[in-house]
């Protein structure tokens, strides 16, 4: 079992390239919710108070190597841990909490404007409700959620603006393809979060965050993720449209932010 933790819970991901085992057909993985809910009664948590199943398995995007997202609330230790597992064929990722334990969690994803947390038990399916938390729990989630994450701070998306200006310049003066590349990469996740930040949209992480603007700006997401392509093919015009898209990401916030910008002045 892996060892105690009190942080929160991080992105739902799927294990790729990590796991030790090859991934197994779909055909040959039962059906995910009564896998989860098996894993639930035969692991006898002690206290269990309420349990969720979510991630990508509730989806259209369900692959043989999506995890398992298991919530389970407990009335007190052994929680709070996490664990990585496997369960019938099925990944599993278990984030186990008490009541207190989920507030304090939520309340730091919220800060962050990212909250999976928030996300798996909004958007997920209640397996166990002994004493009717995990309704009250969920019910909770989706308001926050649909209230969204906390406005960004002037100060924050100065700070955002000036370091995508900044990698900017450096684009446009690469002439290694490799540079070039890893340049990409850092942009089109720098200005993926700003444009959800500056829209009240809520964060992701990985493929969380290619969904989240996808969803909210979707002319958006296909400028950025199209350039990026033409960068990484070393196509002609691949610096440019990049530019092009990362420009329009910052004309949200204010527009690119270089000269002028301060931090830590006590003047400023």
């Amino acid at each position: 079992m892996a060892g105690r933790v009190s942080v929160p819970a991080p992105e739902p991901a799927d294990p790729t390239s990590a796991m030790a085992d090859p991934a197994p057909a779909m055909a040959d993985l039962p059906d995910p919710v009564a896998a989860a809910r098996r894993f639930v009664e035969q692991r006898g948590f002690p206290g269990l108070r309420a349990a969720f199943v979510a991630g990508s398995v509730l989806t259209r995007h369900r692959t043989p190597t999506s995890d398992l997202d298991i919530v389970v609330l407990l009335a007190g230790p052994p929680a709070p841990f996490r664990e990585n597992l496997r369960h019938d064929g099925w990944p599993v990722e278990l984030f186990v909490q008490t009541e207190a334990d989920w507030h304090r969690f939520a309340d730091q994803e919220l800060a962050d404007g990212r909250s999976p947390l928030l996300h798996m038990c909004a958007q997920g399916l209640l397996l166990a409700d002994v004493d009717g938390l995990g309704a009250t729990l969920q019910s909770l989630a989706r308001q926050r959620l649909a209230a969204g994450p906390p406005s960004a701070t002037t100060a924050e998306l100065d700070r955002r603006r000036y370091e995508i200006t900044d990698a900017l310049d450096d684009l446009r003066g690469a002439a290694d393809l490799a540079e070039r590349l890893y340049l990409a990469t850092q942009l089109l996740h720098k200005a993926s979060e700003l444009a959800l930040r500056a829209e009240g949209r809520w964060l992701g992480g990985g493929k969380w965050l290619s969904r989240r603007l996808g969803a909210a700006d979707p002319a958006l997401h296909h400028a950025l993720t199209s350039a990026v392509t033409a960068v990484a093919t070393d196509a002609p015009d691949g610096t440019q449209r990049l530019v092009a898209a990362v420009e329009q990401a910052l004309s949200l916030a204010g527009g690119p932010l270089w000269a002028g910008y301060t931090l830590g002045r006590p003047d400023s």
